[in-house]
């Protein structure tokens, strides 16, 4: 038998929508994703706690609450990025601690916890504090190809994990290039070395390799298996619930689930597809092989596609991506995963657009320093000096980067409270929310923030300025079409204005 991870309410729609699926359109659904019987149900983490904030005027911790009420049986799972938390920078242990404590006590109960550089240092606080708080730690990997990242790299850091207090593990493949032998290696080479705990395979269809992948896992003895509902999968998401359930119908992997169930709540998230169809994307829905070279995962591709044609770039993609793998080999090979592949992207994009390395990025030099943690390979010494200058290896750190921030819980909690006479912490919660984006999420808590659009306004006609609709991005002559259309039908409307007067004046004589 295969358990199921089921993604439809973050992952699915990080990758495929841009994050922005709205609480209100979860919530109609859950009773029935509630009644399925997965291994548990991914609500929470990754990027869905800053747009809630940024763009959806959403409080992140009252979507929680909301949905454990909906979804009482079912555990539900965040996505937690170690020292990161769910923003793009390290904090202090006091701060993830907290924070942990909280997503419990707000209705998680299993946390996916990952480090980007898989430095095995960055996870342990988060660990432990789940633990503590009575939570399940699902210890990750960061799955990637390089030299450096080996079976044996791979099965080593998973038996330190056991050791650390996993309760199950996970295969992280978040650019979805994993391939069947690859992954049939790790499973069978973790279940060789005697390890016992559960082993969860997550990845994306972005190669098109990902069927064949689930199968050779299987193979060897995989758990848990990651899905999305086929409405919102494939691409640069998951592969499809009811396809994998339907794959292992009547073989030693079935998972159980009632095929029926699953397909009455595809028909639901087909129509969230097509109200949410302004955000829709032919690259994001396209296999590209390409992925297990440049490796960008699903949600940092659909988000590059998108501030390329803000920028009027769109025509630099491809430059873009060669750039991207270019830049990672430079950078010691890290897997590119939220915030590593922030930098990495980022710089590649300022590499493409104002020449390599002519403007380098803050968040490039901190991970140089050693700010992010331990790169897999060393660094090139080379990228090294023109990042950092002659003095280059002065500037490096050779501990866990949050070992050099100061507790930071208290003093923001006095600087809230003196903002508005502390009017604005409704519940210790908020603390967290200004603590993990200060700018972003006062303006939230102060009631400044605007939804880009609600439920009830979907979904959104082609001439808003929110629709990065496929036409759009298959036309980029649209706005000139477009200006030219209304210039015909005022012509026509003038033409017709004419006539009637002609007509009128004849009339009259």
């Amino acid at each position: 038998m295969v358990k199921l991870h089921e993604q439809i309410l973050r992952d699915a729609h990080q990758s495929m929508l841009a994050t922005r699926m709205r609480t209100e359109d979860m919530l109609p659904i859950a009773k029935k994703l509630d009644e399925v019987g997965y291994f548990s149900l991914e609500v929470w983490g990754g990027a869905t706690f800053d747009v809630c904030i940024r763009y959806l005027n959403e409080d992140p911790w009252v979507r929680l609450n909301k949905l454990k009420e909906a979804i009482p049986n079912t555990p539900l799972q965040m996505l937690e990025r170690a020292m990161n938390i769910v923003a793009y920078w390290n904090f202090p242990d006091d701060v993830v601690k907290k924070f942990c404590f909280f997503a419990k006590k707000n209705g998680c109960d299993y946390f996916r916890i990952f480090d980007a550089l898989n430095d095995l240092r960055n996870m342990e606080t988060p660990m432990k504090a789940v633990k503590e708080a009575g939570g399940h730690v699902q210890a990750c990997m960061s799955y990637t190809i390089s030299p450096v990242h080996t079976v044996e790299y791979f099965v080593e850091r998973f038996e330190k994990l056991v050791k650390m207090g996993a309760d199950t593990l996970c295969i992280k493949d978040m650019a979805g290039m994993i391939s069947p032998q690859r992954a049939y290696d790790i499973v069978k080479g973790c279940k060789d070395a005697g390890i016992k705990l559960e082993i969860d395979l997550h990845t994306h269809c972005t190669s098109g390799m990902t069927g064949m992948a689930y199968q050779r896992a299987a193979d060897a003895g995989v758990d848990i298996l990651d899905t999305d509902i086929s409405a919102i999968s494939g691409g640069t998401a998951a592969p499809p619930t009811e396809s994998v359930v339907a794959a292992f119908k009547d073989t030693p992997w079935d998972t159980g689930y009632d095929l029926e169930l699953l397909i009455e709540i595809r028909k639901y998230f087909l129509k969230v597809w097509d109200k949410y169809r302004h955000l829709h994307r032919f690259n994001a829905l396209k296999f590209d092989p390409s992925v297990t070279l440049h490796q960008i995962p699903g949600g940092m591709l659909s988000n590059l596609i998108f501030q390329l044609e803000e920028q009027g770039a769109h025509d630099k993609y491809r430059d873009i991506l060669d750039e991207t793998a270019r830049v990672r080999e430079e950078l010691g090979y890290p897997p590119l995963v939220t915030p590593s592949s922030q930098v990495v992207g980022v710089q590649a994009v300022m590499n493409v657009l104002h020449g390599r390395y002519k403007v380098i990025t803050k968040e490039t030099k901190d991970y140089c320093r050693g700010m992010y943690g331990k790169s897999p390979a060393p660094i090139k010494p080379e990228i090294m000096k023109k990042i950092l200058g002659p003095k280059w290896k002065d500037e490096v750190i050779d501990c866990r980067p949050s070992d050099l921030i100061k507790p930071m819980w208290d003093k923001s909690k006095s600087k809230l409270n003196e903002i508005d006479g502390g009017s604005l912490i409704k519940k210790e919660e908020d603390i967290m929310t200004y603590i993990l984006f200060p700018q972003v999420g006062l303006k939230f808590l102060k009631g400044e923030a605007k939804a880009e659009f609600t439920s009830a306004q979907l979904p959104l006609p082609i001439e808003n300025p929110l629709t990065r609709a496929m036409v759009k991005q298959s036309f980029p002559e649209y706005k000139q079409l477009w200006i030219d259309h209304l210039k015909t039908e005022w012509g026509l409307l003038k033409s017709q204005q004419n006539l009637k007067l002609r007509l009128m004046v004849n009339l009259t004589k």
